[in-house]
């Protein structure tokens, strides 16, 4: 038995080592055809890469030759169109030369015509020529004196501006002359109230300061009672005594006042608010107070006192020193005003 379990085992085949190389030959071939297969892929990736770049560059030139392919065709059309417009023009051409040719096969008449046609256009193209040259000599001759105005204006311009100079200056000059006139002026008043000063100073002493007679302000006031009959413009006898005192102090005074000073003397006439009846010599207050100033002035005139010298004016009831309706009210405004003033 022994014998037999040895032969036994001499028999048997040990198939594990040839099993073994064979699993490793088969992992190697897997591992060659994977290498394989990734290289492959790897190759492959590569070439698609280089066609997507060719295939864009084919793209690219692809669009260009589409522009232009477009512009060849914008440019076909407009040969086109210039062949349509010389062949229009041709045809255009063609018709004027056979209507030539008609006309000049139609005899020498029209040839004729034809000939002075062209001279009368020729006589015609000569005198647009020379009115052009005309115009043109015009311009010429508006430029120059567009030029000559230019330097007038100018001229004009520089003169005005020196004559804003001198107006300045004169300006100046006026404002100053103006300030010494109103200095001058002022002591011309001075003067005139120290001369009017002495004129009511002389009257009050010749009048003896009668209630009748007053000075208000500036003013020497005789009531017209003094001198007047009640709504009348006459100078009664004591009227013509006061006025008579007051024409010797006013010529006594007018040849002390300087010739320079041009004084007057304004008489001034003034009624109350009684109204006139209106069927006497004097329609209203107006015309009495007015004819009562007058009869002043001429009665002063009469007794040397220069004309020019004196002034009437009528005030009527309306420019009152007592307010109210009362005898003295009325007797107060009824009045005769004499003012020592400048002209």
């Amino acid at each position: 038995m022994a014998l037999a379990r040895n032969r036994r085992r001499e028999r048997t085949v040990d198939y594990w080592p040839g099993f073994v190389d064979a699993l490793s030959t088969l992992l190697i071939s897997i591992m060659f055809l994977l290498t394989v297969f990734v290289v492959g892929q790897f190759i492959l990736s590569r070439e698609i890469t280089g066609r997507d770049e060719v295939l864009n560059r084919l793209n690219s030139q692809i669009n260009e030759l589409t522009q232009l392919l477009a512009l060849e065709k914008g440019s076909n059309q407009d040969l086109q169109d210039s062949v349509a417009n010389l062949q229009a023009s041709l045809a255009s051409a063609e018709g004027d030369r056979s209507r030539l040719q008609a006309l000049l096969n139609a005899g020498s008449g029209g040839q004729d015509a034809a000939q002075k046609r062209i001279g009368s256009m020729t006589q015609e193209l000569d005198e647009q020529k020379q009115v052009s040259e005309r115009a043109l000599s015009q311009v010429e001759l508006l430029n120059q004196q567009i030029s000559a105005l230019r330097s007038q204006i100018a001229a004009v311009e520089a003169a005005l501006q020196a004559s804003e100079e001198k107006d300045r200056v004169s300006q100046t000059k006026i404002a100053d002359l103006g300030s010494r006139l109103n200095v001058a002026l002022a002591a011309r008043v001075q003067e005139l109230n120290r001369y009017r000063s002495d004129f009511f100073g002389r009257l009050r002493e010749i009048l003896s300061d009668r209630e009748n007679i007053r000075i208000v302000g500036d003013r020497f006031v005789f009531q017209s009672e003094v001198l007047f009959p009640s709504g009348g413009a006459d100078l009664n006898p004591e009227g013509q005594t006061e006025m008579a005192k007051l024409a010797a102090a006013l010529l006594d005074l007018a040849k002390e006042i300087p010739p320079e000073i041009n004084w007057v003397l304004r008489v001034d006439g003034h009624t109350d608010n009684v109204p006139l009846a209106g069927t006497g010599r004097y329609r209203d207050n107006w015309e009495l107070s007015s004819a009562r100033a007058i009869s002043v002035v001429k009665f002063l005139i009469a007794q040397g006192v220069p004309a020019d010298r004196l002034v009437a004016a009528g005030f009527g009831e309306f420019q009152p020193i007592a307010p109210g309706d009362t005898p003295d009210a009325r007797s107060t405004n009824r009045r005769i005003e004499l003012k020592l003033t400048e002209k």
